[in-house]
């Protein structure tokens, strides 16, 4: 069953992960809208990140799950980009993109079933 996430991004410019080669590059909020998309949709992000790993063989390879049909929108209300995430991903595998590509700057604001 899908789960529909309505994130928050306060700060654009802060909305960056610690490993600038897998960061967002957005600005706009259809921009992290689409790099988070294709980051659910496909493994890249997440073998990216895996090599970096000082063990990748030792990733939790259920952190590398994705989902084909995940979809992701984004509005710009005042300062903030508001994005909404619908997956059949787990919470757990959507924080780890988002942490990867934001860091700490994104906030989770609802979750609804889908």
């Amino acid at each position: 069953m899908a789960t529909r996430y309505f994130l928050s991004i306060p700060d654009a410019d802060r909305a960056r992960g610690s490993d600038a080669d897998l960061s967002f590059t957005a600005i706009s909020a259809e921009g992290f809208a689409a790099q988070l998309q294709a980051a659910l949709r496909s493994d890249a992000l997440f073998e990216r990140w895996r090599a970096k790993q000082p063990d990748p063989d030792e990733v939790d390879p259920s952190l590398g799950a994705t989902d084909p049909n995940a979809a992701v929108t984004g509005e710009q209300r005042d300062l903030r980009q508001d994005l909404t995430v619908v997956t059949v991903l787990s919470g757990t595998v959507l924080k780890h993109r988002l942490r990867l590509l934001a860091g700490n700057g994104w906030e989770l604001r609802d979750v609804t079933a889908a």
